[in-house]
């Protein structure tokens, strides 16, 4: 009987960024499956105790695109560095950008990006540019 030892690979400071990519429609079963897919690029990069954290903040930014962008389709991105991961939303409505609101003890929504600030170690919004025009708007934040 042969036995066989796997060692997981953890990025190192000379390796390159690992990214990842999921397109899927801007529907209500949106959030669930961005969880899903950033609970597995986290997993297969060994970085689990990012997993709870980045499964809240994507939760928020696709849900945020459902609602507010009106916009057939989103992209999840996942980048995989040595130092920590960086998990972006984007979406092809450059116009309707999200922004931090005052909100009362009893209203059931509008907290989603303060969870994202205390849950992350950055976060922003940038402008997606295809050469001279804005084509849209990524959410993202970052996690060590």
């Amino acid at each position: 009987m042969r036995t066989v030892t796997l060692t997981p690979h953890l990025p190192t400071p000379c390796e390159p960024p690992e990214f990842y990519e999921l397109l899927a429609p801007a529907t209500v079963k949106a959030p669930r499956i961005a969880r899903e897919f950033v609970t597995a690029v986290l997993m297969g990069a060994q970085r689990g105790p990012l997993v709870d954290d980045a499964r809240v903040c994507v939760s928020d930014a696709v849900a945020n695109v459902v609602l507010h962008a009106r916009v057939p389709t989103l992209a999840v991105e996942v980048d995989v560095r040595y130092g920590g991961v960086t998990v972006g939303v984007r979406d092809d409505n450059p116009t309707r950008r999200p922004y931090r609101r005052e909100v009362g003890d009893d209203d059931e929504g509008g907290r989603g990006l303060m969870l994202v600030r205390n849950l992350s170690c950055a976060w922003g919004v940038s402008l997606v540019w295809e050469g001279l025009a804005i084509v849209g708007k990524r959410v993202w934040f970052e996690l060590r």
